[in-house]
């Protein structure tokens, strides 16, 4: 399947940084919830399945690749507001993250 480059363009990706962790026990597979400061005042509400390859030590003040303007979803009963990039293998999760200190908000395409 292609997808046309104006779909693609509609997408806000940017920088954020992962400022609060919290476990969800009431999900059947490991899940955090998480705060990310996206640059624009409001920190996005997202819910992942990354507990398995990522501890909260790891994640506090990471800086992360969010899709932020798809419409929220409902997961196990909490609200995600975005959604983290992210890589996936036999090993687990490996987010995506720029290689140089950016300020948050900065905008990925």
């Amino acid at each position: 399947m292609s997808v046309p480059f104006e779909a693609f363009s509609q997408l806000d990706i940017r920088l954020g940084k992962v400022i609060e962790i919290e476990d969800m026990p009431q999900a059947r597979k490991p899940m955090y919830r998480l705060k990310i400061d996206v640059g624009d005042g409001t920190p996005r509400q997202c819910v992942a399945g990354i507990k398995g390859s990522y501890s909260k030590e790891q994640l506090r003040g990471k800086t992360v690749v969010a899709i932020v303007n798809l419409p929220p979803k409902s997961v196990v009963g909490v609200l995600s507001e975005c959604m983290l990039l992210a890589a996936f293998d036999d090993g687990g999760a490996s987010l995506l993250s720029p290689d140089k200190d950016l300020p948050v908000g900065t905008k990925v395409g």
